[in-house]
């Protein structure tokens, strides 16, 4: 978290759009930190999405698709099916671009993206900066009342700033 990869994701968007390609981007339901049908970062950027149950077939949503370019922002929120109907719409001749968190708050690897990363052909970590000492932050720290969350919390809370704090791995905690 907090470090661009929606506003990466926006940009890349834009970059397609401005070679002529056509877009479609994706959200999951979850995702409603800001507009409901739009992809939005932390800055104010955003870019108009379709949102999607990540509970429902997945690959329904990707049927006869016609655009160049699909953009689809927090992959982590997604099940596994996604790597898939990733795979099967690269084979089709689209570009996808896809942002999300590559590990959940304990530290551990957020899925589906360690499968996402294995089969793109690009791959882009964005870091953030640590908040408790400037270094490079890899980490989410959930935070609860200002304090380390419970390592046994749930997986997902959706939050931003109130919720999470970028860290370092030596500057991440867990009760």
């Amino acid at each position: 978290m907090f470090s661009g990869k929606t506003r990466e994701l926006i940009s890349r968007a834009e970059r397609a759009e401005i070679a002529g390609n056509s877009i479609k981007a994706f959200k999951p339901s979850i995702d409603d930190r800001y507009e409901e049908e739009k992809i939005s970062s932390h800055v104010g950027r955003s870019l108009e999405a379709e949102v999607l149950e990540p509970e429902e077939d997945l690959a329904e949503n990707f049927e006869d698709l016609k655009e160049d370019v699909v953009i689809i922002d927090e992959a982590n929120f997604f099940p596994d099916e996604l790597v898939e109907v990733c795979q099967n719409l690269a084979e089709g001749g689209k570009r996808v671009i896809l942002a999300g968190t590559d590990q959940t708050f304990r530290g551990e690897p957020f899925p589906p993206l360690p499968k996402l990363c294995a089969i793109a052909e690009e791959v882009e970590k964005l870091n953030a900066v640590c908040v408790k000492c400037g270094g490079v932050a890899t980490r989410n720290q959930r935070l609860v009342d200002g304090e380390p969350a419970e390592k046994d919390s749930p997986t997902i809370l959706v939050g931003a700033e109130e919720s999470y704090e970028a860290r370092c791995r030596h500057c991440h905690e867990l009760r």
